[in-house]
C-alpha cells in the first residue's frame, strides 16, 4: 500500500508541476506579447504625439518635455500591464508600493524636485531650445529640455544633463536672449603713436563691416596707459547671432590694417637706469 501510495503522490505532483508550467508558460508569453505590443503602441502615441506638436508649432522647449513626460507615463502602464500579465495581483503590487512609499518618496525626492524645475523652466522661460546659456559651472547651447534634465551640446559637441532643480534655482546667463550684444575688444599699440591716426584706422575698419551697428554709437576710447603700451578700447554693437564671427575677424583685420599703416604693436619693455 506505502508503494502505491507514494508513486500515486508523485505522479499528482508530476500533473501539477506540470499544469503550474502550463499556466507559468502561458502567463510569460502572454506578458513577452504584451510588452512587445505595448512597446509597439508607445512608440506609435509618441510619433502621434510630435507630429500633432509640430503640426501646431508648439514650443520645441514644451514639445520635448511633453514627449519625456508621456514616454515615461506610457512606460509605467506598460510595467503595470506586464505584471498583471504574468498572474501578479497589481491590487496587492500597488499595496505594496504605497507601503513603501515613504522610502520610495524619499529614493525620488531629487527626481521630484527636478520634475518641479522643469515645470518652472517652462513657465518662466530663462532661456529656450537653441538657446546659448552658462549655467552650474557650464556652458552649451540647449538642445532638450526633459522632465529630470536639461541637455547641452557644447562647442565641442559634449552633450552635459544638468538637473532641472539646480537649473531653476540658479544663476543663468542667457547669451541669446538679446536681440543685440556688446563686442568689446582692447587694442594694444607702442607709446609714441598717433592716436588719432589709430583711432581713424579703427574707425575705417568699423565702417567697413556692414554687420557692426551705427545705432548703439560705436566707441573707441584711449581705456588704460599700461605699463609697456597704449590701450585702446573700442565696443561695437552687433546682432547676437554675428558676435563671435565679428569678434575674431575684426581681431584679424586689426592686425592687417596696423601693419599695413606701419602701426606698432608692443612688446613688453623694461627701462633700467644707472645711478
Amino acid at each position: 500500500m506505502k508503494e502505491v501510495f507514494n508513486s500515486e503522490s508523485m505522479q499528482t505532483l508530476i500533473e501539477k508541476g506540470i499544469d503550474l508550467g502550463i499556466e507559468a508558460g502561458k502567463s510569460i508569453i502572454i506578458a513577452v506579447v504584451t510588452y512587445f505590443v505595448g512597446k509597439t503602441l508607445i512608440s506609435l502615441v509618441n510619433r502621434m504625439l510630435s507630429g500633432m506638436m509640430e503640426r501646431r508649432n508648439v514650443d520645441p522647449a514644451i514639445q520635448s518635455f511633453a514627449k519625456s513626460l508621456a514616454n515615461m507615463l506610457l512606460m509605467i502602464l506598460l510595467a503595470i500591464s506586464v505584471v498583471s500579465a504574468l498572474g501578479v495581483n497589481t491590487t496587492s503590487f500597488a499595496a505594496l508600493l504605497a507601503s513603501g512609499g515613504v522610502a520610495v518618496g524619499m529614493a525620488l525626492s531629487g527626481n521630484l524636485q527636478n520634475l518641479a524645475g522643469g515645470i518652472v523652466i517652462l513657465l518662466f522661460r530663462p532661456f529656450r531650445v537653441g538657446d546659448y546659456i552658462e549655467a552650474q559651472g557650464t556652458g552649451g547651447t540647449v538642445g532638450e529640455i526633459q522632465i529630470f534634465h536639461t541637455i547641452l551640446t557644447t562647442p565641442d559637441n559634449k552633450k552635459i544633463h544638468l538637473p532641472n532643480g539646480a537649473l531653476s534655482s540658479g544663476n543663468i546667463t542667457n547669451y541669446s536672449k538679446e536681440p543685440l550684444r556688446r563686442v568689446d575688444f582692447t587694442v594694444a599699440v607702442e607709446y609714441g603713436e598717433d592716436i588719432d591716426k589709430v583711432r581713424k584706422a579703427l574707425r575705417e575698419i568699423l565702417d567697413r563691416d556692414e554687420r557692426v551697428l551705427q545705432e548703439p554709437t560705436p566707441v573707441i576710447v584711449l581705456g588704460a596707459l599700461a605699463d609697456s603700451s597704449v590701450n585702446i578700447t573700442v565696443r561695437v554693437w552687433v546682432k547676437s547671432e554675428n558676435y563671435w564671427n565679428v569678434f575674431f575677424e575684426t581681431n584679424e583685420t586689426i592686425y592687417n590694417e596696423f601693419n599695413r599703416q606701419g602701426i606698432n604693436f608692443p612688446y613688453p619693455q623694461l627701462t633700467i637706469h644707472q645711478g
